[in-house]
């Protein structure tokens, strides 16, 4: 019996578990899994359950079970910072997990419910163009969540390297592509040779294509000395005014210890998020002490400020004297987190956001913007914490030298959470070929150059400070100079087709009817 009609007897009963289950498996293609290739077999589970579905309705469930599989696996961090006062919040946390899946998934559910009203040889190849505009609405509908997107599955292999040609959607539209013909052939039926000839050769251009385009390691020799502090500040202890001058000072000594490795004193050293305990127009005492330890060098650092009435989460380049020489207020904002949508209406049931400092959380800043850090270094674009996971937000105006994050995972907790921060991380290093600079409170803090590479790390959960060259800037990628409008495009034409052409050719099999 084919692979198709064991499909099209599969119990109805059996496809929603079935397709949690293959959400799941392709769950664990992102970090600190890195299991892609059973990432891939998770894939192609999840397109052949869909195309054994005869009703839209049936499609639905089946891709709302594939995403709350999948996001309620790789979204599991999201308990932790419920944790961090756990008699307050802690009843929260299943609830904010299983809603944040379901809630995530519904967007894929939408996806497999347009497919199934493509022309019934055409379902696979409109499933690919449904899934894939799914995603990229995810990255900005209802400000975005462009988390662990499905063309990161890549990250561990060279594959990923084609995110600085596609971008992130087109890679993710290729993924797709791909396990519609893979499922197409497998089903058997005409020409199913030919599909899965296909598969093969773009499985292989995917694969080949990215290993060729890995740039060579660059010579560093003559690059200027950065320093990336990482105190280890547990979430519970951050703010407790019994280990803020712990902290503080743990800094100050990493910034003033010598260097090593025969390296010069550091141009730039670099603090995490929210690193000093104090608003910034309070801060000139602890600045002062801060840029002594790192003299003759500058300093990069998160601090909160306030400037009529509104609160700001914020990243400071600070000089001698103290100077506070440029502020760059974060733009992009965490619902719930940094911010309450409907705050007064969440107030009636004493639901708050868990990182703001005031009524209604921080404000926004104006949006990316350039840090000018010297003739050394160049310019740097900032991003504070979540920012780094949406590509959008690292288009500014003109092109920065590298990029700079700072950021608080201990928010994140010590298993899953930081360790798929640091690789959409340097999937951002990869789209516009530059160096990433990441300061994290608690790890993993790194020096990452255009390739992705992470030239030096420090490890998840201990505290020091590493110094390293900072890596020159590569080619201006294809995706860097676009964005996301050519993957806006391409998929808007070829919807057109999926639905309303009815030629002969297809990438589904006979079997695959609705």
């Amino acid at each position: 019996m084919s692979l198709g009609r064991r499909l099209d007897r599969l119990p109805r009963w059996a496809r929603l578990p079935g397709a949690i289950g293959a959400g799941a498996v392709m769950g664990l293609g992102q970090a600190p899994w890195d299991l892609t290739w059973l990432a891939l077999a998770g894939l192609l589970s999840a397109v052949a359950l869909f195309s054994a579905t005869r009703r839209p309705l049936d499609a639905v469930g089946v891709g709302w079970g594939v995403g709350l599989g999948y996001f309620g696996l790789v979204l599991g961090w999201v308990l932790e910072p419920f944790q961090v006062d756990a008699a307050a919040t802690g009843w929260m946390a299943p609830f904010a997990l299983f809603f944040l899946a379901a809630g995530l998934a519904l967007f894929w559910a939408l996806a497999f419910w347009g497919a199934a009203y493509a022309p019934p040889r055409r379902r696979l190849f409109a499933l690919a163009v449904c899934w894939a505009a799914a995603e990229l609405a995810r990255a900005y509908v209802f400000t975005g969540f462009a988390w662990a997107m499905v063309g990161s599955l890549w990250a561990p292999v060279p594959a990923i390297q084609w995110s600085a040609v596609l971008g992130p959607h087109g890679l993710t539209f290729v993924t797709l592509g791909l396990a519609a013909l893979a499922v197409a052939a497998l089903r058997g039926g005409r020409r199913a040779w030919r599909k899965g000839l296909a598969a093969l050769l773009l499985f292989v251009a995917l694969l080949g294509g990215g290993a060729a385009l890995v740039p060579p390691l660059q010579d560093l020799a003559g690059r200027p000395v950065v320093r990336l502090v990482q105190p280890n500040a547990p979430q519970q202890q951050k703010w407790d005014r019994a280990y803020i001058p712990v902290f503080f000072d743990r800094q100050v000594d990493f910034t003033a210890a010598p260097s090593h490795d025969g390296l010069s004193r550091p141009a730039l050293t670099v603090w995490p998020e929210t690193s000093l305990p104090m608003l910034l127009d309070h801060a000139d005492e602890a600045l002062g002490i801060v840029t002594d330890a790192a003299f003759p060098g500058e300093v990069v650092l998160g601090i909160q400020r306030e400037e009529g009435g509104a609160w700001y989460n914020s990243l400071v380049l600070a000089g001698q004297g103290p100077q506070v020489m440029q502020v760059y207020d974060k733009h992009h904002l965490v619902p719930f987190g940094e911010y309450m949508p409907a705050a007064g209406f969440f107030q009636r049931w004493n639901i708050a956001g868990l990182a703001q400092r005031a009524a209604g959380g921080y404000a926004s800043g104006p949006g990316p913007r350039l840090l000018d850090l010297g003739p050394e270094l160049g310019h740097a674009l900032p991003l504070i914490c979540y920012e780094a996971v949406f590509p959008q937000d690292l288009r500014a105006p003109g092109r920065p030298d590298l990029l700079l994050q700072i950021t608080n995972d201990a928010w994140f907790g010590t298993f899953s959470g930081p360790y798929q921060h640091l690789a959409q991380a340097r999937i951002r290093a990869i789209e516009q070929g530059l160096p990433m600079l990441r300061a994290a409170n608690t790890g993993v803090s790194a020096v990452i150059d255009g390739a992705g590479r992470v030239l030096q790390s420090l490890p998840l959960g201990e505290a020091g400070y590493l110094d390293a060259r900072l890596p020159p800037p590569l080619r201006v990628t294809p995706y860097s100079r676009m964005g996301d409008l050519p993957a806006l495009g391409l998929l808007f034409v070829l919807a057109i087709t999926a639905f309303l052409r009815r030629g002969r050719n297809s990438i589904d099999g006979p079997a695959a009817t609705t």
